[in-house]
């Protein structure tokens, strides 16, 4: 998956220079479409942290798991939160909320008691500004275009060599334990 979150992060936060990953199979025997079982060969989940330049030239960290061992305990099957010193915010593929520091409740801890503070409540809608079609088919139609114009897409040969680079350098990261630094590709 670290490929598909190299261009989420470019997209929203800015160029990934550092990755630290771990990868796991949580589920070491699948069973094939007969019922029949077999040994997983592959990784059914990965775990990474990412130092990200901003292009303010601000340092960013993100974190993302992707797991086929997850139970969805949220309003939608993807979301994405991004904190900061200024507020947070929560998206989805439909909807956004975000919350900023001056309206963040300060509610005093007590492991004794039940919490009864309505923090989702607290948040704020992000009005949408438009009926959002399926992503994909938006994606394609823009590569169309994009062709039939004779101009270079936006996810080009680059984009996706930096992608297989972050895919590759979270795998050699979880195998060695470590954090790497992710090199300029230069043509």
């Amino acid at each position: 998956m670290f490929c598909h979150w190299n261009y989420v992060l470019e997209g929203i936060l800015g160029s990934v220079r550092t990755v630290t990953a771990r990868t796991v199979t949580h589920i070491p025997e699948r069973w094939d479409e007969d019922g029949k079982a077999y040994a997983a060969t592959a990784d059914d989940a990965a775990y990474g942290i990412f130092d990200v330049e901003t292009p303010s030239g601000d340092p960013a960290v993100a974190q993302i798991n992707s797991s086929w061992a997850v139970r969805v305990f949220r309003d939608e099957l993807v979301e994405f939160q991004v904190d900061g010193t200024h507020g947070s915010a929560v998206a989805g593929l439909r909807r956004c909320v975000a919350q900023q520091r001056a309206h963040t409740p300060k509610p005093v801890w007590n492991p004794d008691l039940p919490v009864t503070e309505p923090f989702r409540d607290q948040w704020l809608e992000v009005p949408a500004n438009a009926d959002l079609d399926n992503g994909f088919r938006l994606q394609w139609e823009e590569f169309l275009k994009d062709v039939v114009a004779g101009r270079p897409h936006r996810y080009g040969l680059l984009s996706a060599a930096r992608g297989v680079q972050l895919a590759e350098l979270g795998l050699r990261s979880s195998a060695e334990g470590r954090r790497l630094d992710v090199p300029e590709i230069v043509l």
